[in-house]
């Protein structure tokens, strides 16, 4: 199918995708630092490699998200990142130190949907009921599995044309259909098929997650 070739081509592989897309269902969200002292978020602890384990900790679990602080404790992180300081073709996100990174992403140019910014997972996932909201076809979907806690999956994955954070655009993509278990207000992950296009800087003192685009 060509559509489905030019994801190909640009190598987010539907295979590799999907085995590490999701570490598990019903995970927990773990914070954790690389090698280079970025600040990372992933779900599952099998999704962070193995030498940084041991310094993760753990956020939230998807029933049960990390309570946040209360709002006249906390000035808006908004007011730290005006978006107008963002690199052009890029984005800075405002966020709360210690908590899951949120980004309201827009699909094919159309509605939005709330995806917890995971620079640990492979690919990015979405709901199929947000999916279905914002009109994703299915005509042309291609099936598959992920690994889960008890066991395979099967899901679906579909061709968005786009998808934009605050400015930051990219795709085509393939992006996985599923549910995974993030709880209220959270649709699903926004992975490095999408991320690996930026350079992602994530800056606690200033509290802004900040895109710039790839030369």
């Amino acid at each position: 199918m060509k559509g489905l070739g030019i994801v190909l081509a640009a190598g987010v592989a539907f295979g590799s995708l999907l085995s590490g897309a999701v570490a598990a269902v019903s995970a927990q969200i773990y914070r954790w630092t690389d090698e280079r002292g970025e600040v990372r978020y992933s779900q599952g602890i099998n999704s962070i490699p193995p030498q940084f384990r041991g310094g993760a900790v753990m956020m939230s679990t998807p029933s049960q998200p990390a309570p946040s602080a209360p709002a006249a404790a906390e000035p808006p992180a908004a007011s730290s990142a005006p978006v107008g300081n963002a690199p052009p073709g890029g984005a800075r996100i405002p966020f709360t130190p210690g908590q899951p990174i949120m980004v309201n992403a827009r699909i094919n140019g159309g509605g939005s949907t709330q995806l917890l910014l995971d620079t640990g997972a492979q690919g990015t996932v979405i709901s199929p009921t947000a999916l279905a909201a914002l009109g994703v076809s299915y005509r042309n979907a291609v099936r598959g599995s992920i690994k889960g806690v008890t066991g395979n999956a099967d899901v679906l994955a579909v061709r968005i044309e786009s998808i934009e954070v605050e400015g930051a655009r990219f795709g085509p993509l393939l992006v996985v259909s599923h549910d995974a278990g993030l709880g209220s207000g959270r649709d699903g992950l926004l992975g490095r098929d999408f991320l690996d296009n930026f350079i992602v800087t994530i800056d606690s003192a200033a509290r802004v997650v900040t895109l710039t685009p790839k030369k």
